[in-house]
């Protein structure tokens, strides 16, 4: 899919840009790439996917990314809302967090069982940084000062219909239980623009089921529309004194509802600058 929009627009990398990949990378080199890792991430490819996708990253949705001073050199649980029938928020936030912000880093995303299943897709997200989202996994990852992003909520976010686009839905539990085992820091991302890219037009659960996925949004385009899209970086959120990883739903929740509300305000906030979808948008 991504080889046929980028052939569809002719879109092109720089000589700038790729001197650019060569400073980024020889950083990431070597940080990810004097081992092997025990998930399939690839720095190689990694590069080549990122060098692929930043056409579209950067020419096509225009992407600007905003609190890059809120990132310092530590390993960060990412959390942000999910936008977009097609879920392609989360290839747009592992580009920003790549070669836009500093220190680079590749995020390790928590993907869904099914999407560790499809064919080509599967492998090709591993390789760049994705790993099954359960527990276990991210624990490691976090306990090997590697940044995880993760999507809590979950298939929710992106089976919205028009009306709940950039409500955030409820957030689950785990992903703020795994950061008080690991006392890594929360950092809340907010991304805006992405829900325009496939507009919706119903949900096809009867299919979904049959082909054993947990939802599939309809929607009357085969490519992304070129929505220039917003990531918002917020001030990392410090995990509290006195509370484990086994302390009671109800001290827990207070905290994701906190977390809900500093997303929403983020999403609220960006829709307020948000470029007009049409005409000559610049970055």
């Amino acid at each position: 899919m991504l080889d046929k929009l980028k052939k569809s627009i002719s879109l092109k990398t720089s000589s700038e840009e790729k001197k650019k990949f060569d400073q980024v990378f020889s950083k990431l080199f070597d940080q990810y790439g004097k081992s092997e890792d025990p998930w399939g991430l690839n720095i190689h490819k990694a590069k080549k996917s990122i060098e692929y996708v930043w056409p579209l990253y950067n020419n096509y949705f225009k992407v600007r990314v905003f609190g890059k001073e809120n990132v310092e050199d530590t390993p960060y649980m990412i959390i942000s809302n999910h936008t977009g029938q097609i879920a392609i928020d989360g290839m747009l936030i592992s580009t920003a967090f790549a070669m836009d912000v500093d220190p680079p880093r590749i995020l390790r995303a928590m993907v869904e069982r099914f999407f560790t299943g499809l064919p080509f897709i599967g492998a090709w997200a591993a390789e760049g940084g994705a790993v099954l989202g359960d527990r276990q996994n991210c624990v490691k990852l976090l306990e090997r000062n590697q940044s995880v992003l993760i999507f809590p909520e979950g298939v929710k976010g992106i089976a919205k219909s028009t009306p709940d686009y950039y409500k955030v839905q409820s957030f689950t539990r785990g992903f703020f239980r795994i950061a008080l085992s690991s006392k890594a820091p929360i950092l809340p991302v907010a991304v805006v623009g992405a829900e325009e890219t496939f507009p919706y037009v119903y949900q096809a659960k009867g299919l979904a089921k049959l082909l054993g996925l947990p939802a599939l949004p309809i929607s009357p385009n085969y490519f992304p529309l070129p929505s220039p899209i917003d990531i918002y970086i917020g001030k990392p959120y410090e995990i509290p004194e006195g509370l484990s990883a086994d302390s009671p739903d109800k001290d827990i929740d207070k905290h994701i509802f906190e977390l809900e509300n500093i997303v929403q305000t983020m999403i609220n906030d960006g829709l307020k600058k948000r470029r007009e979808f049409w005409g000559n948008v610049k970055k």
